[in-house]
């Protein structure tokens, strides 16, 4: 493959992920866990994230799990999709941008696209 094809497919790759992100519903950081199932009665839905270097634990109804158990969800899929996003970045940017002066070619790993 060309490096202007190779370049041309990874620009519709962002492209591609640019449009997912539009669809991404509500976010949020953190965990959550339905301790309901445990013995004694449990203590029910929890959410728990870090504030600094203290971690918070935040007692849930029913619904509001399951709403912050999507919101994780998509937060981690937002996640990915921005690594992605910046890998492509750098490799269509140093492909369209060579450097005419640069005897060695940079390793994957000092673009970090590896």
């Amino acid at each position: 493959m060309k490096p202007q094809n190779l370049s041309d497919a990874r620009t519709r790759e962002f492209e591609r992920l640019r449009c997912q992100l539009s669809q991404v519903g509500l976010i949020s950081r953190g965990s959550v866990q339905d301790r309901t199932a445990r013995k004694g009665g449990g203590a029910g839905y929890q959410w728990t994230r870090k504030v600094g270097q203290k971690t918070i634990t935040v007692s849930l109804t029913r619904n509001q799990f399951h709403q912050l158990k999507a919101a994780v969800a998509n937060f981690r899929q937002l996640r990915r999709h921005l690594q992605q996003m910046e890998k492509l970045s750098r490799q269509i940017i140093f492909e369209s941008n060579p450097h005419p002066s640069r005897h060695k070619s940079l390793s994957k790993k000092v673009l970090g696209i590896n």
